[in-house]
This record gives C-alpha cells, sequence and structure tokens, in this order.
C-alpha cells in the first residue's frame, strides 16, 4: 500500500503522463498515423483514469479493470458523465483491434474528433483530484 506521499507523487506522475501522451497523438495525426494517434488517445485517458483511481486508493491490474471502476465509482456518483465512460470505452475498443487486428486501420474522420473529448476528460478528471486534495 502507498503512503499519501508516494500516493500523490504517482498521480501527479500519471496525469503528466496523460498530457504527454495526448501530445504524442497530436503529432502522431499531423504525420497522418491515425491508428497509432487513437492509440495514444486511448493511453491518455488511461493514465488519467488511473490516477483518478489511484488517488482514490483503488489499484487495478487491467485495462478492462480501470474501466469498470470509472464506471462503477465515477460514473455512478456522476462525477464523470455516461458519454466520459463511453469515450473510455471507445477507445480502448480503438487500441485493441488498431493494434491486433488485421487489415484494421484507423483514419482522420474517426478520429480527430475525439481529441477534444481526450482534452476535456484529461481537466474533468484533473478537476475531481484537485477536489478531493
Amino acid at each position: 500500500m502507498l503512503n499519501s506521499e508516494e500516493r500523490q507523487a504517482l498521480v501527479n506522475y500519471r496525469l503528466e503522463k496523460a498530457e504527454e501522451t495526448l501530445k504524442e497523438a497530436v503529432d502522431c495525426g499531423s504525420l497522418n498515423h491515425w491508428t497509432l494517434a487513437a492509440n495514444r488517445l486511448y493511453y491518455a485517458v488511461y493514465y488519467a483514469s488511473s490516477a483518478l483511481l489511484i488517488q482514490n486508493e483503488m489499484i487495478v491490474k487491467t485495462h478492462a479493470g480501470v474501466t469498470a471502476l470509472i464506471g462503477q465509482k465515477f460514473v455512478s456518483e456522476d462525477k464523470l458523465s455516461k458519454s466520459d465512460a463511453q469515450l473510455l470505452a471507445r477507445l480502448q475498443t480503438m487500441r485493441h483491434t488498431g493494434d491486433y487486428d488485421d487489415f484494421m486501420e484507423w483514419h482522420k474522420e474517426e478520429v480527430e474528433p475525439l481529441f477534444e473529448k481526450v482534452k476535456d476528460y484529461i481537466n474533468k478528471v484533473k478537476n475531481i483530484i484537485t477536489k478531493q486534495k
């Protein structure tokens, strides 16, 4: 179990990682690497989500576990919206299919609209964490 100082350091690290990964997604999109951009968008949301869970002393070892706990804890308590949870699930599916399915490529029209949503999601998570401090 992490002490409060260690937990806060890990939360801060994951939030920074979310921001950096969002920048990576933008870079990938600017080079028309849309499947890779979708992957990086997923990880940006994943890192922010894991920061929120860690802040609340919830340790999860799987990607599916992160998605499930975000819905169970934060959507059910109206701290995040259903559309936020749907974004996380959608990006998880996009990442998985882009990484593992043959002949599967994501395109600009599918990925580009998600950039602003991911930015908003990260900001919502930061606001929740700030209010909990």
